[in-house]
């Protein structure tokens, strides 16, 4: 049988990437080009959808006419998208705002308001808590970083395009409608705007309670349909645009958490996996419905048929080290006008592999833009402690890697203790698993086998290419696992284990001993600044 293949679309917070890959996930070609954010006042994070579109259509079209496999093989389009980035379009499709992403904060004061009540706890009425964890299996983020927040801040602050919105889409949803012009969400995406039923795994749909109790238009929401159904196919003008024939379908796809997950081989019932993109998350496939209501941890619906994930997700990872590098490296002010060297990202990889574990006890703390999970605290902020005379930048550099990693620590204790169970190995996905010291140091900070699949920047494009290979018919999930090829294994040191036992013992002392600063520095009506 002639070899098929997926034109997969990997949308990621800093840019668009394009892959052919084939139907069993092997890569075959990639292009991609970057695309801007704007941060502004009040917690504000937004992006322009329409340079989004465009770059899928430009980096679609170059992997078409370079040819790397006949253009009647590519069967299916399918995408992944960050989660929790929303926008909002008119009846034709068109986008009426920037795209509000899943850093943006200025939603916090409406949904605190909404989910606020007497007896309360951590900021939740209890009562209204209760009714959200039994039918959504959690609640939504008092850090205004939901799709829901995202949805009331558009009522409340731009009520003119509130008004004028046909749908409030998730990214993902949004390039399926650009593709094939339909209006639709799948189950799994539609989830973080907490509005879907999800006590049965095989029977997700809007509960009209909740959508009262928040005080949304239900006619604004998409049509539901599985992760793993055709949408349609190719609009003939985009089909045109991308060279391809108006016959390819558009598969629903799945978020980037998920998609990850699949390209990570990490399929089967407790088997984790760790993505360290801009941000970072550790997942995991369960076969229970549970809640962990103070560590934000529910059994959420998987693009996987029957199948919940859990996972919890850090804010920035290698974000850390792209502000490293832009703000306190290479900052471009009247100190320094050089660019950064070419391979800059290798040479902190050089530069932290020559310092001993521990950083000489300078400790990093990554929450540069507040903190989803273990913690949901949207004032929280970085910082490093314990600086003395014999840092240097090279201590600095180690220092940011292992706070990711601490921080990544933080989160294993409650996923772990959420399934019952320890993680025997980890596999590591993104494009901090290119790093072999970062790497090494999770395996360190972590005391897990870590294992680097093999093109680890791809694995969110190959599950988005496997979620439609499924969906064509010609792949099933329980043999992923077996298609995914591990390349590289790095085991825990015992010689760091007690510096880094210590070190990270401190870790959760820093956040403990100053949240309630961080709060009075932080918090402002609109979100934190």
């Amino acid at each position: 049988m002639s070899q098929h293949y997926i034109l997969a679309i990997d949308h990621g917070t800093s840019g668009i990437k394009s892959s052919i890959v084939s139907t069993m996930g092997v890569i075959v070609d990639t292009e991609s080009l970057d695309t801007p954010i704007e941060y502004l006042p009040g917690g504000g994070a937004e992006q322009d959808p329409e340079l989004w579109w465009q770059a899928v259509l430009s980096t679609g079209r170059m992997l078409v006419e370079r040819g790397a496999v006949p253009r009647d093989a590519i069967k299916a389009v399918s995408v992944s998208s960050t989660f929790s980035t929303t926008v909002v379009v008119d009846a034709s499709g068109e986008a009426l705002m920037n795209a509000i992403t899943w850093m943006d904060s200025r939603g916090a004061r409406y949904i605190q308001d909404k989910l606020k009540g007497f007896p309360s706890f951590e900021g939740y009425g209890i009562a209204k808590a209760l009714k959200w964890i039994k039918r959504t299996g959690g609640a939504p983020t008092l850090s205004g970083k939901d799709d829901i927040a995202h949805m009331l801040l558009v009522q409340n602050e731009y009520p003119e395009i509130y008004q004028r919105a046909h749908k409030f889409l998730p990214s993902k949803d949004f390039f399926n409608l650009k593709l094939s012009g339909g209006f639709a969400a799948s189950y799994d995406s539609i989830t973080l705007f907490w509005v879907t039923n999800n006590q049965d795994i095989n029977d997700i749909h809007y509960d009209d309670e909740l959508i009262d109790l928040l005080g949304i238009d239900r006619h604004k929401l998409p049509e539901l349909r599985p992760a793993t159904a055709l949408l349609g196919t190719l609009k003939p003008e985009v089909a045109t645009l991308l060279g391809l024939s108006e016959s390819v379908q558009v598969a629903m796809g799945t978020p980037d958490h998920q998609a990850a997950g699949i390209g990570a081989g990490a399929v089967d019932d407790f088997v984790g996996h760790l993505y360290i993109g801009t941000s970072s998350w550790l997942q995991c496939t369960v076969p229970f419905k549970k809640t962990d209501v103070l560590h934000s941890i529910a059994s959420l619906p998987t693009a996987i048929p029957g199948k919940y994930y859990c996972a919890n997700e850090q804010d920035l990872a290698g974000g850390c080290l792209s502000f490293l590098m832009d703000n306190l490296l290479f900052p471009q002010n009247s100190l320094n006008t050089m660019p950064p060297p070419n391979g800059s990202y290798e040479l902190l990889d050089a530069i932290a592999a020559e310092i001993p574990a521990g950083s000489g006890k300078l400790i990093f703390t990554p929450w540069l833009n507040g903190e989803r999970t273990p913690v949901d605290d949207h004032t929280v902020r970085g910082g490093l402690y314990n600086l003395s005379k014999t840092s240097d930048q090279n201590h600095v550099i180690r220092a940011v890697m292992e706070g990711v990693a601490y921080n990544t620590r933080w989160s294993l204790k409650y996923v772990e203790r959420f399934i019952k169970r320890p993680m025997p190995y980890i596999n590591i996905v993104g494009g901090g698993a290119l790093s072999d010291i970062w790497c090494q140091i999770f395996a360190d900070v972590l005391n897990r086998e870590i294992r680097r699949v093999k093109d680890p920047r791809q694995a969110n494009a190959r599950g988005a290419a496997m979620v439609a290979a499924v969906a064509l018919g010609e792949l099933r999930f329980d043999q992923v696992s077996a298609l995914i090829e591990i390349e590289a294994v790095f085991k825990p040191q015992a010689e760091n284990r007690k510096i880094y036992d210590m070190l990270y013992r401190e870790f959760i002392q820093v956040y403990k001993n100053n949240k309630a600063m961080y709060k009075r520095l932080n918090a402002v009506e609109s979100g934190a600044p």
